[in-house]
């Protein structure tokens, strides 16, 4: 069986003030032996069981050419030439993507790229902590067109503090008017442990669905499908690496932080980028968490999974029995409807969407 490929590039510039990802400013100096931990992680896989593979972090554009040269070629060994997978992807952010990175990336076949924009707005980006602005967004963007890149995912995010529907609004305007394959747009989440938590940010919900609402309506009439809660593609271009964790596929994660879900077992190595290179080339697991998933909780994440695609998704007869009664109580709720054999999320259960997934996650409430 096929797999997904993901590698974890945990270096940044600088942290953003909303980022609770694996992403650390400051330790450049550990990306020689980092690289050298992946490769030696990836000789664990077989060559050519890979049919997608998306290079994230972190920043993977903070990588100098020469390293970023080194890390294709490590990942072609094992995923074969990255031009034949199904589908590649980089993320970048504008500030450190240059034109010899890109010339890296188009030479080892990597057709998508994903750009870190999140707001079209100088002052709100300074507000996030990102260290680019528009200008230089705009020349990341422009250049990697002229490289070849003509499948480029864009960023957002709506709810920002202070931000106003019409700012958003005239920033999603902008965005369209780059005509890009993809945007992604998510609602601002306050995570324990980020900047934005620690300074007691709170988010105004009412406002952000408003936006999120105009979004969908904008993008739809744009000529984007909506398919999945926070995703817009051109017709053909919906991210597949990422359809494969909504169709709970499998897929390999390899560096700090990564997990994977092989064989209905998920796992997520070690988030500390020293302790993951240490164990690596100790000869250890870099694993730290691992759980399989078994019975209801199983049928509860794989239906939680797939009811995040709005073309919806059809319950085994299992997931009947074991979630029916939640299922009926979110139809008479309005936030999800039955057509055929589907199940979807609605149009307000779009924007509420985790209180229905709620229900299909352990502990489960036993009156469903």
């Amino acid at each position: 069986m096929t797999k997904g490929l993901y590698v974890h590039i945990p270096f940044c510039h600088s942290k953003c003030f909303y980022c609770d990802f694996a992403s650390y400013p400051g330790q450049e100096a550990l990306i020689p032996a980092y690289l050298s931990a992946v490769e030696k992680e990836l000789s664990l896989y077989s060559p050519g069981c890979f049919e997608t593979l998306y290079i994230g972090g972190g920043t993977p554009s903070v990588l100098n050419a020469k390293q970023l040269e080194q890390l294709c070629n490590l990942l072609a060994r094992v995923a074969g030439p990255l031009d034949k997978l199904a589908e590649v992807t980089c993320e970048a952010n504008p500030e450190s993507l240059t034109a010899d990175k890109l010339s890296v990336l188009q030479s080892f076949g990597v057709k998508r790229l994903s750009l870190g924009l999140q707001s079209w707005h100088d002052d709100e980006l300074k507000t996030l902590g990102r260290i680019h602005n528009r200008a230089s967004f705009l020349a990341a963007y422009h250049s990697a067109q002229q490289a070849g890149f003509e499948n480029i995912n864009i960023d957002l995010i709506a709810g920002l503090p202070s931000q106003t529907l019409e700012r958003f609004l005239s920033g999603l305007s902008g965005v369209l008017s780059l005509r890009p394959a993809h945007i992604s747009v998510y609602g601002l989440q306050i995570e324990e442990g980020t900047a934005f938590f620690e300074r007691g940010i709170l988010c105004d919900h009412p406002l952000m669905r408003r936006m999120l609402e105009e979004t969908h309506w904008r993008l739809c009439e744009a000529g984007f499908e909506h398919y999945e809660i926070s995703n817009f593609a051109r017709p053909g271009l919906r991210a597949r690496h990422n359809v494969r964790y909504w169709q709970n596929g499998e897929y390999v994660g390899v560096g700090a932080a990564a997990a994977s879900y092989v064989n209905g077992r998920r796992s997520q190595n070690t988030p500390n980028v020293q302790q993951y290179i240490d164990h690596i080339h100790q000869g250890l697991s870099a694993v730290v968490f691992s759980e399989q998933l078994e019975g209801k909780a199983k049928l509860g994440e794989a239906l939680m999974l797939g009811l995040r695609q709005l073309d919806g998704y059809e319950p085994s007869a299992a997931m009947w029995r074991a979630f029916g009664r939640a299922i009926e109580k979110h139809i008479r709720a309005g936030l999800l409807e039955q057509k055929n054999n589907k199940i979807k999320l609605t149009f307000e259960g779009l924007f509420l969407a985790n209180e229905v997934f709620y229900s299909f996650v352990a502990p489960f409430d036993e009156d469903e």
